[in-house]
């Protein structure tokens, strides 16, 4: 997941786990609206595990959207027993965008798919970094 205060970009992998796909974008302006879409969203792909992008600054600190995060991620967690991750999503949308804007998508397309296709990259980075685990490989 993308969280964001508007949209939530949403993102699902394949059954092995290798490869993630664009899902959609849920627009919920409240906390507890996005948990709750989050939730059935998960139910209804079976998922193992959510994995929610955590705004991390540069140096590896919470950035400031930090808290709203969190707060998130709490509402979730009463909404569903599926385990939620936390991971680094450090300049997602922002690499997403630039790589729309060089193919030339216009500022209503970007808008459009930028959410989910940050989704998307967190939830590769994240499944990545499992299959280096798993090959015994370091972080």
């Amino acid at each position: 997941m993308d969280y964001g205060d508007r949209r939530t970009g949403v993102a699902v992998s394949d059954e092995s786990g290798v490869i993630a796909f664009p899902r959609e974008t849920l627009v919920c302006a409240q906390v507890a609206q996005a948990a709750a879409a989050v939730a059935r969203v998960a139910a209804a792909e079976g998922v193992g595990c959510i994995v929610v992008g955590y705004p991390v600054n540069m140096d590896g600190t919470a950035g400031p959207r930090a808290a709203r995060t969190d707060a998130f991620i709490a509402e979730l967690g009463q909404r569903t027993e599926i385990r939620v991750v936390r991971w680094d999503e450090r300049l997602s949308t922002r690499s997403v965008e630039a790589v729309l804007i060089a193919a030339g998508a216009s500022r209503a397309r970007r808008k459009g798919v930028v959410d989910k296709l940050a989704a998307q990259q967190i939830l590769q980075s994240y499944l990545d970094a499992q299959a280096v685990r798993a090959d015994g490989g370091e972080w």
